[in-house]
């Protein structure tokens, strides 16, 4: 019995670390569908076209890494607290 509930606790901080790192990512992606939906908003650009814009290598990369930081900030303010 001891072997089978320490195996969801391993998985755990795996979650909570996806689960971030994820929510990261997409307030960086929703912050950045704003910008450009607002900043081209009266040149006749669609969201479509927005969203086309903002989904890059680069933009994804500078999302990963945001995601990654922060996390590790969230994770240190935790333990220190």
């Amino acid at each position: 019995m001891a072997s089978n509930s320490k195996g969801p606790q391993n998985v755990k901080p795996i979650r909570r670390a996806i689960i971030e790192i994820g929510f990261i990512i997409f307030l960086l992606y929703s912050t950045l569908l704003m910008r450009e939906f607002t900043r081209a908003n009266g040149q006749g650009e669609t969201v479509t076209l927005a969203v086309e814009d903002i989904f890059t290598y680069a933009n994804l990369t500078i999302a990963i890494i945001s995601g990654l930081m922060g996390y590790a900030v969230v994770e240190y303010l935790r333990k220190k607290l």
